[in-house]
């Protein structure tokens, strides 16, 4: 079952003006992976005073708290996504659009003496491909 970002914070007592509320409205939706550019311009549209300053210090601090991933997929921007349960990601690397890819399990461990002494908080696969946008030009 999804949860919207606005109900996770909600319950997790956070303080949620008008500015945070744009930010978490803008991150709304399921299959979410957006710039901060993206999530400024949405934001702007829900709210049309908010900074580009709040927006990036919101994101920072969402993402500190764990209620949305900073998503660095090589050569594109950071991406912001919302969807915090363990899934993977299915990146055109043409156009740069990105869907989840819900698994249905965990990812594998790490073999005995492959974390090298590190514990391990998260794992995730990003699967390359062209989507048929692409294919088809």
């Amino acid at each position: 079952m999804h949860t919207s970002l606005l109900d996770r914070l909600r319950s997790r007592g956070y303080r949620l003006t008008a500015q945070r509320r744009a930010v978490a409205e803008a991150l709304d939706g399921m299959n979410v992976h957006l710039t901060a550019d993206e999530v400024h311009a949405r934001a702007v549209d829900i709210l049309p005073e908010v900074s580009r300053a709040t927006v990036y210090s919101t994101l920072h601090e969402l993402t500190s708290m764990g209620e949305i991933l900073e998503l660095g997929i090589e050569g594109r921007s950071k991406r912001y996504d919302p969807t915090t349960s363990p899934h993977n990601h299915l990146v055109c690397d043409s156009c740069g659009v990105i869907h989840d890819v819900q698994l249905g399990h965990t990812p594998p461990e790490l073999p005995v003496g492959e974390a090298h002494g590190m514990t391990v908080r998260r794992a995730e696969v990003v699967y390359h491909a062209t989507c048929e946008t692409c294919s088809a030009n």
